[in-house]
């Protein structure tokens, strides 16, 4: 089972109950807070909106980082310290077996920029070579992951627009049926303003931060593997396991930096 990130579920918690509060706290008739035509409004108006704007793809790839929110980003300190200790000990074996023991190694890596990344090295790509293409791999993965974030937030412009929408027909049938029995005049307005509260309230609580956090993790990808790129380049450079550290804990928090190795 998956772990889930508590502050991203504390913070959904927070704000449903804040909401929630301030209903039940100033009415007891807390269902006409419930309108499934007002939800339909902007769910499926924002959906339609985004299947217009965007490539299915690219929207099944936005659905999934909204699913994803709960899941805690698997980049972190601790790990970005493993991925540096991994390239310390690839350079030891370097030194004592040459490209033939970094190649056996390499082939137990699942991660595909790492692979992509060791085997530009056990072929024998050095310096800016390496650079420009390691670069250009991390640059190209963040530009195709990125565009999650992008229909997230895209959706958080939409549904304040349908709710808007929503208002307009809800006013329209409250006009319509001003030369008739007054008391269905609550109806339309009612839809006028819930389609707004929903549109609003699923905007900033829901898809906007979504498309933040999909953002922060696309970022918190690229740094880590542009740190893998210097140290991948270090490593075809054949250097010194000792130089590799200290170049590497520039990228680190101090509290993870490397201590004198051995050589």
């Amino acid at each position: 089972m998956k772990s889930i990130a508590k502050e991203t579920l504390i913070g959904i918690i927070l704000g449903i109950s804040l909401f929630t509060y301030s209903i039940i706290s100033e009415t007891d008739n807390y269902l006409m807070f419930v309108s499934l035509p007002s939800l339909l409004m902007v769910l499926g108006g924002t959906i339609a909106a985004v299947m217009i704007s965007f490539k299915f793809e690219h929207v099944k790839l936005a659905l999934k980082e909204f699913r994803g929110i709960l899941i805690p980003q698997n980049i972190n300190p601790a790990t970005l310290y493993e991925e540096v200790e991994n390239i310390i000990y690839w350079a030891r074996i370097q030194k004592k077996e040459g490209v033939m023991g970094l190649e056996k190694e390499v082939q137990k890596v699942q991660d595909p920029f790492v692979k992509y990344g060791g085997e530009l090295v056990v072929t024998g790509y050095r310096g800016d070579e390496l650079r420009k293409m390691l670069t250009n791999f991390a640059e190209t993965t963040y530009e195709r992951n990125i565009i999650g974030s992008h229909i997230l937030k895209a959706m958080g412009n939409f549904a304040p627009g349908f709710g808007m929408l929503g208002t307009v027909i809800g006013l329209i049938i409250m006009l319509d049926q001003m030369g008739n029995d007054a008391s269905s005049l609550g109806k339309g307005l009612a839809f006028a303003l819930m389609t707004t509260l929903y549109g609003v309230f699923l905007a900033n609580m829901f898809f906007k931060p979504a498309g933040e956090k999909a953002k922060q993790k696309q970022e918190t990808l690229k740094f880590r593997n542009l740190l893998v790129t210097e140290g991948f380049v270090l490593l075809g450079e054949n250097k010194d396991s000792m130089l590799i550290q200290d170049m590497l804990n520039s990228f680190l928090d101090t509290e993870y930096h490397f201590s004198v190795i051995k050589k």
